[in-house]
């Protein structure tokens, strides 16, 4: 396994971020102008972003959950084998990041709460960060499927099989 994203892809990462019940949050775009972020009924994800130079994958998803919901009290739990990619259509593509990547290729992470639930906080993220969401619930891993954009499902598929030992109540 590599920690180089498959050429042509943006190397990012993805969080699954547990509860105590095993479900895991999820977030709804607050930039619904992006087509590469939403399509209608489906502006819920769960965090993800780009990995900055000198960053390993972990650290790019710790930082990544803190900018996007303001948590930092977690637990590793697991990382997903290798990369899991996307490719955005075409359209798409020309327009988000002017022909740049084909897509994105995440390292996934499963992490669990383990300080309170408010502690999240999407509306005023830590940092000063730009809120990418406007709200956010749990959910079932197995039901983010079809949650997320249409193009990203397949990852999301593969996400939910790999942390399915995760989503069962662990009080």
């Amino acid at each position: 396994m590599t920690d180089t994203a498959p050429e042509g892809y943006r190397p990012c990462v993805g969080l699954a971020l547990f509860n105590a019940e095993g479900l895991v949050f999820v977030g709804r775009r607050a930039d619904k102008t992006k087509r590469e972020h939403v399509a209608p009924g489906h502006a819920w994800q769960m965090p993800q972003g780009g990995i900055d130079a000198g960053e390993t994958p972990l650290e790019a998803a710790r930082r990544e959950l803190a900018e996007e919901t303001s948590v930092t009290s977690v637990e590793l739990l697991a990382e997903a084998p290798g990369w899991l990619a996307y490719d955005l259509p075409v359209d798409i593509g020309k327009e988000a990041w002017k022909g740049r990547w084909r897509g994105q290729a995440q390292k996934w992470f499963a992490f669990r709460l383990v300080g309170p639930e408010d502690e999240i906080d999407v509306l005023t993220p830590a940092g000063g960060h730009k809120a990418e969401f406007d709200a956010w619930r749990w959910a079932r891993l197995d039901e983010t499927p079809e949650l997320i954009i249409p193009f990203k499902r397949e990852v999301y598929r593969q996400v939910a099989k790999h942390f399915a030992p995760f989503a069962g109540d662990t009080r």
